[in-house]
């Protein structure tokens, strides 16, 4: 995953969420023009705590995992079935 992934999910499920840019930032206690700049890849550095409390107000956390270069793991072949992964 990198901030361009991590960037579409956080703008899809505030979508699905039906949370505004400006309302998901009040509740997240960030500013919207940082959670725009997130959403759109636009963002050097947002900060562990700035993120994770973004993924809470949504409901989502963070996993941290080993790097695997070599194989696709379960969740990586989920993710392309259903169209996630292009």
């Amino acid at each position: 995953m990198d901030i361009y992934d991590l960037a579409r999910t956080v703008q899809r499920t505030r979508k699905a969420k039906g949370l505004t840019q400006e309302g998901l930032a009040k509740r997240a206690g960030i500013s919207r023009p940082l959670l725009a700049n997130l959403e759109t890849g636009r963002l050097g550095e947002l900060g562990v705590t700035k993120l994770l409390r973004i993924l809470h107000v949504l409901g989502l956390d963070l996993r941290l995992t080993e790097l695997n270069l070599s194989r696709p793991t379960l969740d990586d072949l989920r993710a392309t079935e259903e169209g996630e992964v292009s």
